[in-house]
């Protein structure tokens, strides 16, 4: 085995992107803040560029990256084809119209004279869904003859601008009106819908809505007052846009369109970490009492009533323990072979994996290719992520408790060989669109990256600073007028701490290293770890070293 020095740090600051354009310097969060390490880095080490979207990544061309993307990525050291392109090819060929769960699941309402109820993220963003898999759901209905379709949307704020879900509402109705079938019954912002982090207060108000449970919601006559109702009254200024919208009723028949025994519902998101609490909610027998308490009110799920018989399709494999309760359209493939923390393993090698509870499943389930076990020699800690109820109001979120716990590690007698940590700051708060809050964040982590830089050289180890897609570096969005929530398709840094190549540094923050392979993307990142380490990269690795 090579002699690997001890540790070889990854540093993902989430969020936190290049942006190239000089007029968006005034709302550049990356850029206003105070960033002395950073500055010190790009200056004394070589560092380049790489790229996080579109086709570097697996995803549609054009399309930003996202931390599950990112991550996944990053861990396997090749580019890894997207669900969404899978999805997209088999809309093409023609094949997703013979998908046998689909089918299933569309025959079942028709037998029954009942509704199919699609259900996802309404907009074009690509991080949670495409409009045009929502659409060829639909079009599938049509196929089937099957005309009793309910559309619930779930609005986003959060990838797109916070004020652009009416847009989407608008364009989906036009698809509809072309297509001959459906309509939108349902409007619920994405913070209730498409909760993670078992709020089950918030997801208790999305079901209630879904299942007509909730009497006291006002109904609207259609979704563009319900959406411009909600724009004009909005729950406090913290709580503005499409991502806040509170649940409510469209249609003067909503009674008739909630869902209930002898449905078929199809949640068409193909990412899986948001759709899976409102899921449990329908699903799980038992339930309350059942799921991880809410870190809010401490209560394990809620009262949902009797379950009703409803038949499930999932766009993909959401979670291994849901595929019990659920038709999957599109089942993962095969697993991939020697990814990072597999391969570090059967060297014999120990690794360490950081984040607080936002980003945790980055660190670990997507850096692990969907694996939920850690592998052999894999050491992990995940400090809570404060409670609030958006990140601009405590925007140094819990990033000193991660900084203490990879200090720690990396400071220990028995330190892994790769450390692995994620500063979720640049993202969780340039989704708020609040520049105060999104420059405080960067400094934020700027500090803490000092720190776990200084005490990793300290050891005789070396480090790599990067991160998994952009966010801060641009919180205005000139063409509408308003904040900039959502993730860019800008570069992102990619920093090779290494006292070794300090010869290979340009002096600047401007000028990438020359010394460094230009033209780079996130598959990349491992192969270099490994060369940092002093290991051949395994053959499966298609990803090549920017070294």
């Amino acid at each position: 085995m090579a002699d690997t020095p001890k540790p070889v740090v990854l540093i993902v600051r989430d969020g936190w992107g290049r942006n190239p354009n000089p007029e968006h310097d005034e709302y550049n969060a990356v850029k206003l803040a105070k960033t002395p390490c950073n500055d010190r880095l790009l200056e004394k080490y070589p560092w380049t560029t790489i790229h996080t979207s579109g086709e570097d990544v697996g995803l549609p061309d054009g399309t930003m990256g996202n931390s599950e993307v990112g991550h996944q990525n990053l861990g396997a050291g090749r580019v890894v084809d997207q669900e969404s392109v899978r999805i997209t090819k088999a809309i093409r060929t023609g094949e997703f119209f013979e998908n046998k769960n689909l089918v299933a699941g569309i025959e079942r309402a028709k037998k029954n004279g009942r509704w199919v109820h699609i259900m996802g993220i309404a907009s074009d963003a690509g991080v949670h869904g495409l409009m045009d898999h929502l659409y060829a759901c639909v079009e599938f209905c049509k196929k089937r003859d099957h005309e009793k379709v309910a559309l619930h949307m779930f609005t986003d704020g959060r990838d797109t601008g916070p004020y652009t879900g009416i847009e989407y509402i608008r364009q989906i109705e036009q698809e509809l009106a072309r297509i001959g079938v459906g309509k939108v019954v349902s409007i619920s912002g994405r913070y209730y819908a498409m909760d993670r982090d078992n709020r089950w207060e918030r997801v208790k108000r999305a079901y209630d809505m879904l299942t007509g449970r909730a009497a006291e919601l006002d109904a609207f006559k259609s979704a563009n007052e319900a959406m411009q109702n909600y724009y004009d009254n909005p729950t406090n200024d913290s709580q503005n846009g499409d991502e806040f919208i509170t649940p409510r009723y469209v249609g003067d028949d909503w009674k008739e369109t909630r869902i209930t025994d002898g449905d078929t519902v199809v949640f068409y998101n193909y990412r899986g970490d948001r759709p899976r609490e409102i899921i449990r909610s329908f699903v799980m027998d038992p339930f309350l009492g059942a799921v991880k308490a809410s870190p809010d009110t401490g209560e394990k799920g809620f009262d949902r009533g009797k379950k009703l018989d409803v038949f499930w399709v999932t766009m993909t494999a959401y979670e291994t323990d849901l595929n019990q309760y659920v038709n999957v359209a599109f089942p993962k493939p095969p697993k991939m072979t020697n990814i990072g923390g597999e391969y570090l393993a059967e060297k014999g090698l120990t690794q360490f994996r950081c984040a607080e509870t936002e980003k945790f499943p980055h660190v670990t389930f997507f850096f692990n290719d969907y694996r939920d076990e850690p592998f052999d020699g894999e050491g992990r800690e995940m400090p809570q992520s404060p409670q609030v109820g958006t990140y601009d109001l405590k925007p140094e979120m819990s990033a000193y408790e991660v900084r203490d716990v990879v200090l720690k590690r990396i400071e220990a007698a028995d330190c892994e060989d790769f450390i692995l940590v994620n500063f979720a700051n640049g993202d969780m708060v340039g989704h708020t669109g609040k520049l105060d809050a999104a420059i405080k964040a960067c400094e934020t982590v700027d500090s803490c990256v000092e720190a776990v830089v200084n005490a990793t050289l300290a050891r005789g180890g070396k480090l790599i600073v990067t991160a998994d897609h952009g966010n801060s570096e641009q919180m205005y969005e000139e063409k509408n007028k308003s904040a900039h929530t959502a993730h860019t398709t800008y570069d992102v840094d990619c920093i090779i701490v290494d006292p070794d190549l300090t010869d290979a540094a340009t002096g600047s923050r401007d000028r990438p290293s020359e010394k460094l392979r230009s033209g780079g993307r996130l598959a990349d990142v491992f192969p270099t770890v490994l060369k940092l380490m002093g290991l051949a990269k395994p053959m499966e690795m298609t990803g090549e070293s920017l070294v």
